[in-house]
């Protein structure tokens, strides 16, 4: 099974990842784009069991998503990094940010949403196809 580990910019908070995940996403709401910094975030969905918390206490920032439902980010205290959230509809499942996994190789996002905030310029490579959310 693979494994890969996760981590906040200065290695305080880390966490490993079982198996393959249930979606890897980007997201290009208002509230990722503020979450990021960037024109969206990009996540992938793990089962809650598949995720073994390995060193560091995350901050907590609870919000209310677009559809209403609770968000909770978990995030590293020392160094500000978004490491994982966690969606109030979906609690079986921990989203981790793709860039904590550093890892270029990671797969292709296979979704996208939101995409009516997208940036005009943002464009993705769809060798894989992508299923929008207009």
């Amino acid at each position: 099974m693979t494994a890969r580990e996760a981590s906040c910019a200065c290695g305080e908070i880390r966490l490993r990842c079982h198996g393959e995940p249930v979606r890897i996403s980007v997201c290009h709401c208002l509230e990722c784009q503020k979450r990021t910094g960037g024109p969206f975030g990009a996540q992938a969905r793990f089962l809650r069991e598949h995720v073994e918390f390995l060193s560091g206490e995350p901050g907590i920032f609870e919000r209310t998503g677009d559809e209403g439902g609770k968000v909770t980010q978990r995030f590293c205290v020392k160094c500000g990094s978004t490491v994982w959230f966690t969606l109030g509809a979906d609690p079986d499942r921990i989203a981790v940010a793709l860039g904590a996994f550093a890892d270029p190789s990671f797969p292709q996002p296979l979704f996208s949403v939101y995409e009516e905030r997208k940036h005009a310029w943002v464009a993705f490579n769809e060798s894989a196809p992508i299923k929008h959310d207009w």
